[in-house]
């Protein structure tokens, strides 16, 4: 099954890190979030990719051209330029990097990846996410019920501390709990090629018509996770991705 990652876009609430970078290229422990999203997916056994770039996409393209070479020990000959690469632990996936055009909307690239993902299920989801979702797990959800979408329900952490009133009186004062209820759009898809009928055009944002109209037909069913998940929307969010990275127990961390 393919999986498609939306990673085109201009980032702007992370524009201190956006200004000279496409945001899944921004780095977490070193490494762009994006790698950490495809070595979630790849550890679970998806590692066929289909990339709709946009926002500064040739960065990503020089990163998977480079990939072997930053990730492998290596012999340089330097009378000769002759360069012998020792890469038995490279990791074994197949990229396409596809442009999907600098000013296009979330719905228009995944329309414009329609050649790219065969006429079959495939995975979706954002360049700017982290979560410790079993895969298999969502993508056998998916098939049980027989829809054309499947979206991944979650619960953030609240940004803030809550404080429940009694009159002016503080009853009581959480410091970020998780949310007790509500849930929102986690970004981890597993779609049916019928959605692309759903979308019309570059400037079609998929997260308002076509999943409305989804949901509208009955088309679109949601699976609870109820982990870890974090997008990286601020330099607050990427702070904190980092301290759990450098924490050494990041929940997304699978493959370890």
């Amino acid at each position: 099954m393919r999986v498609a990652i939306l990673a085109g876009g201009m980032g702007t609430r992370l524009s201190e890190e956006t200004e000279i970078r496409p945001k899944p290229m921004v780095e977490v422990g070193g490494r762009p979030i994006l790698w950490h999203i495809m070595k979630i997916y790849a550890h679970q056994g998806f590692d066929d990719f289909t990339i709709a770039l946009g926002y500064k996409g040739e960065q990503i393209k020089r990163y998977m051209l480079d990939y072997r070479r930053l990730n492998s020990n290596m012999t340089v000959e330097l009378s000769t330029g002759e360069v012998e690469l020792d890469d038995a632990q490279l990791d074994d996936w197949t990229v396409r990097l596809i442009d999907t055009g600098a000013n296009t909307m979330t719905g228009g690239r995944i329309k414009r990846l329609q050649p790219y993902l065969s006429d079959d299920t495939f995975m979706l989801t954002w360049g700017d996410g982290v979560a410790n979702i079993d895969l298999k797990r969502l993508v056998d959800f998916h098939r049980s019920h027989g829809k054309l979408a499947t979206v991944t329900a979650v619960r953030p952490p609240a940004r803030f501390g809550r404080i429940e009133l009694n009159g002016d009186s503080v009853a009581e004062f959480s410091e970020k709990p998780q949310l007790g209820e509500g849930w929102i759009n986690g970004a981890f898809f597993v779609l049916e090629p019928g959605i692309f009928n759903y979308i019309e055009g570059d400037e079609t944002q998929w997260e308002l018509e076509p999943m409305e109209r989804l949901a509208r037909d009955g088309e679109l069913m949601a699976y609870r996770h109820e982990g870890f998940w974090q997008c990286m929307d601020t330099l607050r969010d990427r702070q904190l991705i980092e301290s759990l990275w450098q924490s050494g127990d990041a929940p997304w961390r699978n493959w370890m």
